[in-house]
């Protein structure tokens, strides 16, 4: 089973999902004239705008909710990974994905805000809504709700909460049957108290756990300043072959630094349009702007705090594609979080893997919530006719039980069925942008517009020549009644 599944995942997460992924990142940017470049400041602007309502969030908890799936065990023990196979250069081409990835990010995001649907009193939405109605191909559209609903619901939380325990034995020596237990609680209290909980939990989570991991990485940059030019240097002349010890590996860190890069902030993968659709806004170009900076954070923030730690410090290792070491800056440690946890308690006795455990803790956790809200989102499309109440519970019922088993002992073949998953979204996800790219940037250009014109924007798509945005239609509908009711309301009486 493992050794066909391994099989599978060797064609999914082929050098050819890498090109595509880069590959539709660029021509995005070119179709979109950067505006990964040209919108920063109104992508900054717009996090902070906007408030939630009955049934949708505010941009800000959008992002954090995108955020706390988007940040977890890859931003610590994905950046060791690539750092290790491909050498400080992966780090740049980390980075050259991500600028790239955020104009993935707008497409994928405002489609998700344009095909959204309110299910129930709450919003609803994601790449099974608009392959449904942009495309209109069902069967392909419930395809990928499966593939979603088990890699996120059934598989990958697992992988996070072993991280977690795994984490917190090594730093502290937690039991990880209690580390399970704990867990389930915690998930338990937040899932079962619907989007609105999940959504406040990230708001007020997210950011500090961020910050805070950044904060300590600043520090140990800063206690190694004098070293950070080289640091710099080596990472780009790594990047491009032209360093005497690393650049024989220049295709490792190319691919390495691509295909972690691409599995740490998810552009394009098709998990950040689900949190994006649920935000209350006016315009849905807006949430695709949000979510833009949102792999920023991410990969430029999130991944180089790690990156910078470990190789400021000369805490790393990089191994040949022959299993020859190249460099060996930590002894005796496969490359994974203990790996991290190692390399930052030789820096900071008493404290690095402390530090490095609780970072895991947050990270990780977060993402499992966000994992369940996909899962959540994408048995709502498929049930959003029959309403059948019980496949919600019995989703959080099986999303704890798989946290609670991964923390005790995850299977291999639970790792490889969560990458299958994760990777068969991705396929589907792409192509889908890719042919329903027309709609986003119609928006975008309709968002400028009215931006140039000193309008707050507000969305038409029968404007616009957009079919099948139903939500926009009824919205704009009940808006032209209640203006036009207030109106015959203010008219004097003769």
């Amino acid at each position: 089973m493992n050794d066909l599944v391994n099989a599978i995942n060797g064609i999914i997460w082929s050098p050819a999902l890498i090109a595509l992924c880069l590959g539709v990142g660029l021509y995005f940017s070119l179709r979109s004239r950067f505006l990964q470049v040209r919108h920063v400041r109104e992508m900054t602007r717009l996090m902070l705008e906007g408030k939630s309502s009955e049934q949708g969030v505010s941009s800000f908890q959008a992002l954090t909710m995108t955020l706390a799936g988007r940040v977890g065990t890859g931003n610590i023990a994905g950046v060791a990974t690539a750092i290790t196979f491909g050498g400080p250069g992966a780090v740049f081409w980390m980075w050259a994905v991500a600028f790239l990835g955020a104009s993935s990010a707008f497409v994928e995001s405002t489609l998700g805000q344009v095909y959204k649907e309110q299910i129930g009193k709450q919003y609803r939405g994601g790449p099974a809504f608009y392959i449904e109605k942009g495309l209109g191909v069902k069967w392909y559209a419930w395809t990928f709700a499966i593939a979603t609903v088990f890699a996120t619901g059934l598989l990958l939380p697992g992988v996070q909460a072993n991280s977690i325990a795994e984490g917190l034995k090594t730093a502290v020596g937690i039991d990880p049957n209690v580390t399970a237990a704990v867990l389930a609680i915690a998930l338990a209290f937040i899932i079962f108290g619907g989007v609105k909980r999940i959504a406040t939990f990230a708001e007020l989570v997210v950011p500090f756990m961020a910050l805070g991991y950044i904060v300590v990485a600043c520090v140990i940059v800063f206690l190694h300043i004098e070293q950070l030019p080289a640091v710099i240097s080596l990472i780009i002349s790594s990047a491009f072959g032209l360093d005497a010890g690393f650049g024989a590996i220049i295709g490792m860190a190319i691919m390495w630094g691509v295909k972690r890069g691409v599995y740490s902030n998810e552009a394009g993968q098709g998990t950040g349009p689900h949190a994006s659709s649920a935000a209350e806004v006016s315009h849905p170009a807006k949430q695709g702007l949000v979510q833009g900076f949102s792999v920023y954070i991410d990969t430029l923030f999130v991944c180089s705090a790690t990156a910078f730690m470990l190789l400021i410090t000369g805490q790393y290792n990089v191994e040949a594609p022959n299993g020859t070491q190249m460099f060996v800056g930590v002894q005796g440690v496969a490359a994974g979080p203990g790996y991290v946890q190692t390399a930052l308690e030789n820096v900071m006795p008493g404290f690095g893997a402390l530090f490095v455990a609780i970072a895991l803790l947050f990270f990780a956790f977060t993402t499992i919530v966000a994992y369940y809200y996909i899962a959540e989102t994408n048995i709502a499309y498929m049930d959003r006719h029959a309403r059948h109440p019980w496949l919600n519970f019995a989703l959080k019922i099986a999303i704890v039980a798989a946290t609670v088993y991964g923390a005790i002992k995850t299977a291999d073949v639970a790792w490889a069925l969560g990458d299958l998953g994760v990777g068969l979204m991705a396929w589907l996800n792409i192509v889908a942008i890719v042919l329903l790219r027309n709609v986003a940037f119609k928006c975008l250009r309709d968002y400028e517009a009215q931006k140039k014109a000193g309008k707050d924007p507000v969305f038409d798509p029968v404007a616009l020549g957009i079919k099948n945005a139903d939500y926009w239609v009824q919205r704009n509908a009940a808006a032209r009644t209640q203006q036009e009711s207030v109106r015959l309301d203010d008219t004097p009486v003769k």
